[in-house]
């Protein structure tokens, strides 16, 4: 039920990915100055990581994330009503300042699992993400195509009600706190995190990488968004909706990949993965305007992409308890400040060169995922190399 519940509050950032064009084309907007609702959404939502997520080691899990619903279902209102871009834009910011819930259950689910069954709990939530980010793509185009942009917000809104009522009462909340433990003050958890980063070297690498797989991730989905609905291309915003249904994959794959990292590890689990990640940039070069040949890159990208994502969660939910909640700010926020970078520079990449200089740019940044993958595990066999 948490996978499900996470799935519903992350689809709210990735409606905009198949009906982009569509909302340049309603407020008049170049793909540039409309690339900067997903990329402000991002980057806000690393600034709410920031200052809200490390509450979850000081509070009520259920408290903040009802807090942080009830701000998803104001934002979402704000943007299905806008009708003005910067209106919608600041709706799209706002959502996501207060999206942290997808964030806040892994730390609180980690906490009530076995460490053997972690990569297998984390691989469960994650497919409440990739099925949030195909319910987005795939139903928000299709919507889009039928009733116009606007309905997909309507019908967020409808969804995000009834979630800001379901989700505290699936949340069990038993004291896993040391009440005999002073408690530290919000500045001192906020004070907490650059020393802690410090101590974790791994971590803040991990969230490096993952932030720019991320990117790519957002940068490839905006393009195609882009790229088909053009006119050169002339497809409907459906059409970007269906193809982003083949990743439908991913909610019976990743739970498998999930054990098999557990069984790996996650630095090679990561290194395979972003070898794989590369190979699939290359085929989206060989694959220029032809509309079938995207799918084998699209599916190869979407089994293997949220691997690295998964091998990064299960290094930092690896840590100590009392600190996890904040190691995962940590690496949250570095993800979103690569995705919402990335992104932005993905749609300005398309505006200026068009859909190969955008594939360009993220085959560049596959390259460097891989080349820190690589180095991340070295790190890792001389570490315990030297400890044995």
């Amino acid at each position: 039920m948490l996978t499900v519940a996470i799935s519903v509050v992350t689809a709210n950032a990735y409606y905009i990915h198949p009906i982009i064009g569509r909302v340049a084309e309603s407020f008049s907007v170049t793909p540039s100055v409309v690339g900067l609702v997903p990329a402000l959404n991002q980057l806000a939502l690393a600034l709410g990581i920031l200052l809200l997520l490390p509450l979850g080691d000081r509070i009520s899990n259920r408290r903040l994330i009802s807090i942080a619903v009830g701000g998803q279902c104001l934002a979402i209102i704000l943007m299905a009503f806008s009708q003005n871009f910067f209106l919608f834009a600041a709706g799209s910011t706002i959502l996501g300042f207060f999206t942290i819930a997808p964030y806040l259950l892994p730390a609180y689910v980690s906490k009530r699992v076995s460490p053997h069954q972690l990569g297998q709990a984390t691989a469960t939530l994650s497919v409440g993400v990739m099925a949030g980010i195909l319910i987005a793509r795939a139903g928000g185009g299709v919507i889009a195509e039928n009733y116009g942009w606007q309905a997909v917000y309507f019908i967020a809104a409808g969804l995000m009600l009834l979630f800001a009522f379901l989700l505290p009462m699936l949340m069990s909340e038993p004291e896993t706190i040391d009440i005999e433990q002073p408690q530290k003050s919000y500045l001192e958890l906020l004070g907490s995190l650059a020393p802690l980063a410090k101590q974790h070297p791994t971590i803040v690498l991990s969230g490096i990488i993952q932030g720019i797989s991320f990117g790519i991730f957002l940068a490839i989905w905006l393009g195609i968004g882009l790229h088909l609905t053009s006119p050169e291309m002339g497809y409907g915003v459906d059409v970007v909706g269906y193809l982003a249904g083949l990743t439908i994959l991913n909610l019976f794959t990743l739970p498998f990949l999930g054990k098999l990292a557990d069984k790996v590890g996650p630095h090679k689990a990561r290194v395979i993965s972003a070898s794989l990640q590369f190979v699939s940039m290359l085929l989206f070069i060989v694959c220029g305007d032809s509309i079938w040949q995207l799918i084998a890159p699209i599916i190869l990208m979407h089994l293997v992409g949220p691997v690295i994502d998964l091998s990064g969660r299960m290094l930092t939910l690896s840590q100590a308890p009392e600190i996890r909640t904040r190691l995962m700010t940590i690496y949250i926020v570095l993800m979103f400040i690569g995705g919402g970078v990335s992104s932005w520079a993905g749609t300005a990449a398309y505006e200026n060169g068009g859909w190969m200089a955008c594939v360009a740019f993220v085959t560049m940044l596959s390259l460097v995922v891989l080349i820190l993958s690589i180095w991340s595990y070295r790190q890792e066999l001389i570490r315990v190399t030297r400890s044995s």
